[in-house]
Formats: C-alpha cells, sequence, structure tokens
C-alpha cells in the first residue's frame, strides 16, 4: 500500500519539478561507462550558468586545486565527471526548494538550510574517516529529503496534520504514512529511482532514517548521512521536526563504530558544521 502512495506522490511531484533535461542528460553520460570527458564537455559548454558554476566550484576551496582554472576542458578533467555530476544536480534540486512557508515549523527555505547542511556534515564525515568521495557524499546529504519537496509539493496543505502528530509524539515517517499513506523516504526513493539515479542515492533517500534495514555492505552512505541528518537536527539547523533526535545511545554508537569515527571526531565535526555550511552554500546558491 505505501509503495504504490509513494509512486503516486512521485510521479506528481515529477509533472511539477522535473529535472531540467540538460542535467539529465549529464546523468545519462556519467551513467554509460563509454563516456569520456569530451562528451560530457560538449553538454556543460552548451549551458553557460552551468559552466560558470563548474569553473567557481573547480577554483574554490571546497576542492583545494591549485591555481585559477579557466578551462572547462581543463575543469571536468580535474574534477572527474562524477563531480561535474553532482554540480549539475545540486543546482537543478536547488530550485525546487520552494521559499513558501507551510506553517512556523515547515517552509522550503529551512528544509533547504538542513539539506545543505547535512550535506555538508556528510563531507566533513568522509573526509574524516579517510573516504575519497566527498562530492558523492555531499551531494547524497542534499538529496536526503527529497521527498519531503515532493510532499511539499503535492500536498503541502497535509503538512500542518503530519507536524501536529509529530508533536503529539508519533515519529515524523509514521505521521506521514498515517496522514499519506507514505513516508518521505518511500518517496524520495521513488523519484531518485525515476531519475535513474545511482542505487546509493535511491538507499539514502529510501533509508536515512532507518540505515539499519539495508544490508550492511549496502548502507555506508545511508548510515553516513543518519548521522548528519541526527547532528544537524540537534543543532536545529533549518528543519528539525522530520528528524528522531531522542535517539538510542548505544544504536547510535554501533552505527558511529560501524562508519570507523569516535565519539570525539564526531564532536570536532559538530563544531565545523555552521562553518562548511557557509562555504557550500556559497557554492551552489
Amino acid at each position: 500500500m505505501t509503495e504504490a502512495a509513494a509512486l503516486e506522490i512521485a510521479n506528481q511531484s515529477i509533472e511539477i519539478a522535473t529535472l531540467p533535461e540538460v542535467t539529465m542528460r549529464i546523468v545519462e553520460v556519467v551513467q554509460d561507462p563509454r563516456s569520456t570527458a569530451s562528451d560530457l564537455h560538449k553538454i556543460v559548454r552548451n549551458d553557460p550558468a552551468l559552466s560558470a558554476r563548474v569553473l567557481r566550484v573547480v577554483n574554490s576551496a571546497f576542492y583545494g586545486l591549485p591555481g585559477q582554472i579557466g578551462s572547462i576542458d581543463r575543469a571536468i578533467m580535474l574534477l572527474g565527471l562524477n563531480a561535474v555530476k553532482n554540480i549539475a544536480i545540486a543546482a537543478s534540486i536547488g530550485k525546487m526548494f520552494k521559499s513558501s512557508v507551510i506553517c512556523d515549523d515547515f517552509s522550503g527555505k529551512d528544509l533547504w538550510t538542513h539539506s545543505v547542511a547535512v550535506g555538508a556534515t556528510n563531507k566533513l564525515i568522509t573526509s574524516s574517516i579517510g573516504l575519497a568521495l566527498p562530492d558523492e557524499a555531499f551531494l547524497a546529504g542534499l538529496i536526503h529529503d527529497i521527498g519531503l519537496v515532493a510532499v511539499m509539493q503535492c500536498h503541502g496543505q497535509k503538512i500542518p496534520e503530519i507536524i501536529d502528530l509529530a508533536k503529539g509524539g508519533v515519529s515524523f515517517v509514521k505521521a506521514e504514512e498515517k496522514v499519506l499513506g507514505a513516508d518521505h523516504q518511500e518517496i524520495g526513493s521513488a523519484l531518485t529511482a525515476k531519475w535513474k539515479f545511482p542505487r546509493s542515492f535511491q538507499y539514502v533517500t529510501g533509508y536515512h532514517h532507518n540505515p539499519t534495514n539495508l544490508a550492511q555492505e549496502n548502507r555506508l552512505l545511508s548510515v553516513v548521512t543518519y548521522v548528519s541528518d541526527v547532528m544537524c537536527a540537534q543543532r536545529d539547523i533549518g528543519i528539525s521536526i522530520v528528524v528522531e533526535t531522542d535517539i538510542d545511545e548505544a544504536q547510535f554508537d554501533k552505527l558511529i563504530a560501524e562508519i570507523g569515527i569516535s565519539q570525539e571526531q564526531l564532536n570536532q565535526i559538530g563544531d565545523h558544521i555552521e562553518k562548511e555550511l557557509e562555504i557550500v552554500r556559497a557554492l551552489i546558491e
């Protein structure tokens, strides 16, 4: 039942906010193992706004590359196809978060702030544990609540009811299931599958509140995102009501041990979230 409801909402959302054609073409090119940097360059060079964004990112502290890069060709070679794909997706996704206020506890602007903060925290965590995928981790965090964007677009009038239930002690995802017939994880997973995003992103959108429901070999990025989600919500960065912050400490400790990070490292990361948030917002907004 919930899967059908999730798919219905995802399909409604796609009609409202589809990914731009150029972004979909970039995703298709990068997914094709036969593609080269030259294939990607042909697409990017025809989009001046995207070209400017790629150059801004390659010359930023986010990647820490030496010197000023003025060539899109060179930028793609240095960043890699996946990074350019992620930049395009980030630019497209940002436009879906409307600034309208649904109610006192929920606005598109606050959801965007929370999503960027989770992406920034993902980047800090993966860098801290030595995983060479900061851009992938950032994007995973950025899109983890894309299902909530679909709910906001299609059923915004029902969000106050969901929030009232959550304030009454029901978890947000359970409240969504009661009101909508599906939660934002199921909707997000359906959306990212429709957009042909990598499987790891479908796992993140679909399981960021319950990553232990995934097989251990498939859940690293989802666990990282879960930890980041909780950390950002506990600090009230953007929206926090959608996240269960009253966590099982023993379970949380098991999960951070699973990804290979200590509580001390997390505390240090927590001190840097706001600064990292400002850096990445400057790049993608």
